[in-house]
């Protein structure tokens, strides 16, 4: 005899610290799938895996369509190798462009930086020759 386990929607809510309608958008975007016992909707092992795996794609700053497409290979046949590179793949990506965006805020606080010494050094001229600001 197999014990199935399984979550409602506010206990999986608890244990993620989200809310119930956060799991009810990634019901909606196909991720987990419930099945029903009456009204309340019963999520699996394999919800919970995907919604995990969800939302932790979502603090790494995917997008829904990258997390979709990582959580689908889990779904497919159990060789780890093509997986694991299009995972290694998507978090090069990632990576890349979060440095670039590193690169181009750097820029642009450096250039903040200058402007406001140039302000700063306008204002002490102005002052220190008695002119109004």
């Amino acid at each position: 005899m197999t014990i199935k386990i399984t979550w409602t929607i506010s206990e999986l809510a608890q244990e993620f610290s989200i809310t119930p309608r956060t799991i009810r958008f990634y019901e909606d975007q196909g991720i987990v799938s419930p099945g029903r016992e009456g009204r309340n909707r019963v999520y699996l092992t394999r919800d919970r895996t995907r919604l995990k795996l969800a939302l932790r794609g979502k603090r790494l700053g995917l997008q829904l369509s990258e997390i979709l497409s990582l959580i689908d290979m889990y779904d497919g046949p159990g060789d780890t190798i093509p997986q694991l590179r299009h995972y290694m793949n998507v978090l090069t990506q990632h990576r890349d462009m979060l440095e670039q965006q590193r690169r181009d805020l750097d820029l642009t606080l450096n250039e903040i930086t200058q402007q406001q010494n140039d302000c700063e050094a306008l204002l002490e001229q102005r002052l220190s020759a008695g002119k109004p600001l």
